[in-house]
């Protein structure tokens, strides 16, 4: 946490919320879960850099031990950390905005592919994106854990989630520039944490 506070300071508002999405991640993953996350436009992008980041190794060489697996296969994999980007999803996304509701697309994904042990991230620059909203209300109706990443100010989403890290931002491109920081150490410090 230090380094990351002192590459920017900014955050130190969100310290403890930070440290607290820190455990829900780590805790979803000793318990044998796995991490959906969804967000649109740039945060959709982000999406696919977290599920990156946990899928292989990012800041560890993760080996892989799994004596079911010949050496051969085994040398060219890495231990992963389950994760599913919702906004990836393209078929059934299509076609659920083309037959039933749009702003329930990633709430109609988390009721399908979250279990009581996984945690649902929402990444909302205004956090008030009605079809991240209503992933995470779907999630909680679940008993799912979730955490939102937003900008600065009171949102839909901090009213709801589990933990919310509210950057000290509230324009689009400033608020996913803070965004990248944290769950890039979100990611390092959970990786290292299971490996």
């Amino acid at each position: 946490m230090k380094d990351l506070l002192r590459r920017y300071p900014t955050l130190e508002i969100c310290k403890k919320d930070i440290e607290n999405a820190l455990m829900l991640m780590i805790d979803t993953y000793k318990n044998g879960g796995k991490v959906l996350v969804c967000g649109n436009g740039g945060s959709a992008a982000d999406s696919e850099h977290i599920v990156g980041e946990l899928m292989k190794g990012f800041m560890l060489k993760r080996t892989v031990c799994d004596e079911r697996i010949p050496e051969d296969l085994r040398k060219n994999l890495q231990g992963a950390l389950p994760a599913i980007s919702l906004p990836s999803q393209c078929a059934v996304l299509s076609a659920f905005i083309n037959d039933v509701e749009p702003e329930m697309m990633y709430a109609q994904l988390v009721y399908g592919y979250a279990n009581k042990n996984d945690l649902v991230i929402g990444l909302s620059t205004s956090g008030n994106s009605k079809n991240v909203v209503n992933a995470v209300e779907i999630a909680k109706y679940l008993g799912v854990k979730t955490l939102s990443l937003t900008g600065k100010n009171e949102s839909k989403l901090s009213e709801i989630s589990d933990v919310t890290i509210r950057v000290p931002e509230t324009e689009t491109y400033k608020v996913q520039e803070l965004h990248l920081p944290v769950y890039h150490y979100l990611c390092a410090e959970t990786e290292k944490e299971m490996f």
